[in-house]
C-alpha cells in the first residue's frame, strides 16, 4: 500500500468534492438574485462590467426594485433554484462551514504527516520544470509517468495555488461581503474595493474554482487514468484494479452530482422545514463569529464624503393608495398629519410621535454602506434618533420584553407561497437594538429622506443587510416573542422569502 495516499486523504478530497459543488451551486442561486456584477459600490445603471441579463435598467431611482430583476435557475444548476435567494444563502452559509472545516483539517493533517512536500514546492526548478510540462500538454501531449512522483512541478503549483491562496482568497472576500464586518472593520471590506470590489473578486475566484475543478476532474481521466484512478479509490497503484477504480470513480461523481440534485428538490418541497433545519445550523456560525461585533460607523473614518454613492437602488416600492391612504395622504400635506406609534405590546401602553417630534430627539449621523442580502449596495450618510431614545419616551424596558418590532406602512412585494402581501416588519433583538448605528434615519445626505428610500422615516441597523431596516415606518413596538407575529420568524423578509432572523451575513 503506498502511504502517499491514506485514507483520510481519500475522504477529504471526496467531501470536498460534494463540498464545493454544493458551495458553487448555492452562490449561482445568489447570483441570479442579481444577475449583475460592479466595480462601483452605488451600482449605478449601465455600470456593471459583467451581466448575465438582458434587462436594461432604467436611470432614475426608485422605479426599478432589485427584486425585479431577478432570474429563476432550474433546480438542476443552482441550490436551490426557482428564485429562492434566502434558501440560496442558507444553503451556501451550511456549505462554506462544512468546507471550511474540512479544509482546515485537510491542512492540519498534511503538515502533521510531513505529506505538505507533495504539493509545496521546496526549490525554484519547479518553474522551469512546470513550464516545459505546460509546453507538453498545450501540444496535446502527456507528460510520461516518471514525472509524477506523485505529482509534476505544473500540479504541485496548481494544488499549492488553490490549497493556499484560491481557496483562502474566497473566504476573505466572502467575509467582506458581511455587514457586520463592514459596520465593524471597514476598512477591511474598502481594502477589496468596498463591497461590489469583493463581490465581483468573488465572482472571480469562483469562477476560477469551477476551472479548476472541471480541470482537474478531466485531467484524471485523461492523463495516466490507470495510475490516478486507482491511487484515488484504493491509495496504491496497482494497475490491475483499474476497471474497478474506473467504475467506482464514474458511479461516485454520478451519485454526487444526482445528490446535489435532490438537495434542491428536497428544499423545494416544503421551503419552510428547509428554512428551519438550514438557519438553525447556520446561527452557530454568526453566534461565534459575528454576533458579537458592534457597528461604530459614526466613529469610522474609512468611508467618507468621498464614497457616498450617486445612485441608490432600492426594494419595495412606496404604499400606494390602495395599500395605506393614511400614508398617502400625508405625503400630499408634507409629512403634517403623519404620526409614528411608539408603543409597548406587552402592557398596551403607546404613544403618537409626529416626524417634529423625532427630529426635537438628540441627532446621530454616520457615513454607512447600506447592502441588500441580493447583492446591490450604496453608501450614504445617514441621520435620525437612536431607537434607544425614541423607546424611552415610553419608559424603563418593560418587563419580559425581548424584541422590539418595527412596521411599515407598505406592503410586502410578494410572498413566497403566493399568499395575498402583507404589512412590511421587521424584529431585532435587543442587542442590536443598543448599537449606537441603529437609528430611526429622516434624512439622508443631509436632505430630507427620499420617498422611495423610506420617508418620512426609515430604521436603519446597520449590521444587518437592509431586509432588517424597516422603511416608510408605521411604528416602534416592544414585545415579549416574534414568534407570535406573522409566521412567527422575525420579519416579513424572513416569511415572504425565507431570510435568516439575523441578518449579519
Amino acid at each position: 500500500m503506498d502511504i502517499d495516499f491514506p485514507l483520510w486523504l481519500r475522504a477529504a478530497h471526496l467531501l470536498n468534492f460534494i463540498l464545493i459543488g454544493m458551495l458553487l451551486r448555492s452562490g449561482w442561486e445568489i447570483l441570479s438574485s442579481l444577475p449583475r456584477l460592479w466595480w462601483r459600490n452605488d451600482c449605478a445603471p449601465g455600470t456593471e462590467w459583467l451581466k448575465f441579463t438582458k434587462r436594461e435598467l432604467p436611470k432614475e431611482e426608485g422605479v426599478y426594485t432589485s427584486l425585479m430583476d431577478e432570474k429563476s435557475m432550474h433546480p438542476a444548476l443552482a441550490l436551490p433554484g426557482r428564485e429562492n435567494v434566502g434558501l440560496g444563502r442558507h444553503w451556501h452559509g451550511v456549505s462554506v462551514m462544512l468546507w471550511v472545516l474540512n479544509g482546515l483539517v485537510y491542512v492540519i493533517l498534511l503538515f502533521v504527516t510531513g505529506l505538505w512536500r507533495r504539493i509545496i514546492p521546496t526549490s525554484w526548478d519547479v518553474i522551469p520544470e512546470s513550464f516545459e510540462t505546460l509546453k507538453v500538454y498545450l501540444s496535446l501531449e502527456v507528460p510520461g509517468i516518471e514525472h509524477f512522483t506523485p505529482y509534476d512541478s505544473l500540479q504541485m503549483l496548481g494544488y499549492t495555488f488553490v490549497i493556499f491562496i484560491l481557496a483562502p482568497f474566497m473566504i476573505l472576500t466572502g467575509v467582506a461581503m458581511s455587514p457586520a464586518i463592514r459596520a465593524r472593520f471597514p476598512w477591511y471590506v474598502k481594502m477589496f474595493g468596498g463591497h461590489q470590489g469583493a463581490r465581483s473578486l468573488h465572482f472571480i475566484a469562483m469562477v476560477l474554482m469551477t476551472g479548476f475543478i472541471v480541470m482537474h476532474v478531466g485531467l484524471v481521466f485523461l492523463v495516466h487514468p490507470d495510475y490516478n484512478l486507482p491511487h484515488i479509490v484504493f491509495g496504491d497503484v496497482d494497475n490491475a484494479r483499474f476497471a474497478q477504480a474506473f467504475v467506482i470513480v464514474v458511479a461516485t461523481v454520478v451519485a454526487v452530482i444526482l445528490f446535489w440534485i435532490a438537495l434542491s428538490y428536497w428544499t423545494l418541497a416544503d421551503r419552510a422545514r428547509a428554512h428551519s433545519i438550514l438557519t438553525g445550523f447556520t446561527e452557530i456560525g454568526r453566534k461565534i463569529f459575528l454576533n458579537g461585533l458592534r457597528p461604530r460607523s459614526a466613529r469610522q473614518g474609512s468611508f467618507t464624503e468621498k464614497d457616498i454613492s450617486e445612485f441608490h437602488w432600492t426594494n419595495g416600492l412606496p404604499p400606494t393608495k390602495d395599500e395605506s391612504e393614511e400614508w398617502v395622504a400625508a405625503r400630499d400635506n408634507d409629512w403634517k398629519d403623519l404620526t409614528i406609534t411608539v408603543g409597548d405590546d406587552l402592557s398596551g401602553n403607546s404613544r403618537e410621535l409626529t416626524i417634529e417630534d423625532l427630529r426635537a430627539l438628540p441627532r446621530h449621523s454616520y457615513i454607512a454602506t447600506h447592502t441588500c442580502m441580493q447583492g446591490w449596495s450604496a453608501t450614504s450618510e445617514w441621520t435620525g434618533a437612536k431607537l434607544t431614545d425614541i423607546l424611552a419616551l415610553l419608559g424603563p424596558k418593560p418587563e419580559g420584553a425581548r424584541y422590539v418590532l418595527i412596521d411599515s406602512y407598505g406592503l410586502a412585494q410578494k410572498m413566497y407561497d403566493n399568499r395575498a402581501r402583507e404589512p412590511f416588519y421587521s424584529v431585532i433583538d435587543l442587542e442590536t437594538l443598543n448599537e449606537e448605528d441603529s437609528i430611526l434615519a429622516y434624512e439622508r445626505n443631509g436632505h430630507d429622506l427620499d420617498i422611495h428610500l423610506g420617508a418620512p422615516a426609515r430604521a436603519r441597523v446597520e449590521s444587518n443587510h437592509g431586509y432588517k431596516m424597516v422603511k416608510w415606518v408605521r411604528s416602534i413596538r416592544w414585545i415579549a416573542d416574534y414568534k407570535e407575529y406573522g409566521d412567527g420568524r422575525g420579519g416579513t423578509r424572513e416569511d415572504s422569502a425565507l431570510q435568516a432572523f439575523n441578518g449579519r451575513i
